[in-house]
């Protein structure tokens, strides 16, 4: 992930910022605890003077005083933990409450990147901000099975809209469910409005949750990237594209909505193969036909996406211009 300095300064301070508010925790909760429990501060006070009494011990090799430094501090601990689980409190009560419980806050984890920082990145990098501010409405706590009808049916499956709707929120949920322990991609086509885009968000929020990285572009951001990487050549544009290919999940949104091309043509290609033998999954929505998808990105693109995706065909009811006729607000179905 390409950071400036600035940009890494900007998310260091933030990881900061959250182990001093972590602090300021720890230290009122320690203060309402002793307030409220003055044996709690003589057990803490004493177990220091042991640390201190116990090092001397040490310098001095006197073993048969450790030990009875030991037993008595192993006693105190569990004095103190039986006082805390008397009164009401949890084992970790004076615990940082740590957003991130990998990492403990701090963005590394053995001298390399936590996941939380990875994600960090890319949402500074990549502006994703506005995503995850999607995401906060658009999830399954959201979803609503309502815009779907139960007397359209597809000839094909024989199935409604309401029964594929239903289908296709169970595939996403086993996706989520396996997503450590089997490979899985997504591929959602139909017309416009049906659920698409919301359900690759409802996706993509569970995962984030979750503690994996998720990228999102546009099929046209997704291709200006290819296009910077193939002729700039700069440090940059390396990493931008190496991200894609590393990403937990990457999730290619309105596909043939962009220009397309020779260039585009190969570089489809290229992704969803790399990431195919990277074991790394991709969600891909569009509003293309299969026949037309197999036309405009050529028969190999399409055999990669019908042998190694699992495709879900959504129709219906535009739910943009149900939201729209009820006053419901509505972001891109």
């Amino acid at each position: 992930m390409a950071l400036s300095n600035t940009q890494y300064s900007i998310l260091m301070r933030r990881y900061e910022a959250r182990q001093l508010q972590n602090q300021r925790i720890v230290m009122e909760r320690i203060r309402c605890a002793y307030q409220k429990l003055p044996r709690l501060a003589e057990i803490d006070n004493e177990v220091s003077s042991l640390a201190v009494e116990q090092a001397k011990r040490l310098i001095d090799g006197d073993e048969t005083s450790l030990f009875k430094l030991r037993n008595r501090r192993h006693a105190l601990a569990e004095e103190k933990k039986q006082l805390l689980a008397d009164h009401g409190y949890p084992n970790d009560y004076f615990e940082p409450p740590c957003v991130c419980p990998d990492c403990k806050d701090t963005g590394y984890i053995d001298g390399r990147k936590c996941h939380c920082f990875e994600q960090a990145a890319i949402d500074l990098v990549y502006t994703q901000s506005n995503i995850r501010k999607i995401l906060e409405t658009e999830n399954f706590a959201n979803f609503s099975f309502d815009y779907y009808s139960d007397g359209q049916i597809n000839p094909t499956t024989g199935l409604s809209s309401l029964a594929t709707a239903r289908q296709a929120v169970q595939n996403c949920r086993e996706f989520i469910n396996t997503f450590d322990t089997e490979f899985r991609n997504l591929f959602f086509y139909g017309d416009t409005g049906t659920g698409k885009t919301y359900l690759s968000n409802c996706v993509a929020k569970e995962l984030l949750d979750s503690g994996h990285s998720a990228i999102y572009f546009t099929a046209s951001s997704l291709f200006q990237i290819f296009e910077k990487h193939a002729f700039d050549k700069t440090r940059d544009a390396e990493e931008d594209y190496h991200h894609i290919f590393e990403c937990d999940l990457l999730i290619i949104d309105d596909l043939g909505t962009e220009f397309s091309n020779t260039f585009t043509v190969s570089q489809l290609f290229l992704c969803l193969n790399e990431r195919i033998l990277r074991q790394k999954s991709t969600i891909i929505s569009t509003n293309l036909g299969l026949r037309q998808l197999a036309e405009i990105y050529s028969e190999r693109t399409f055999s990669r996406i019908s042998s190694r995706y699992t495709i879900i065909k959504l129709f219906g009811n535009d739910i943009r211009i149900q939201k729209k006729l009820k006053g419901q607000p509505c972001q891109d179905i």
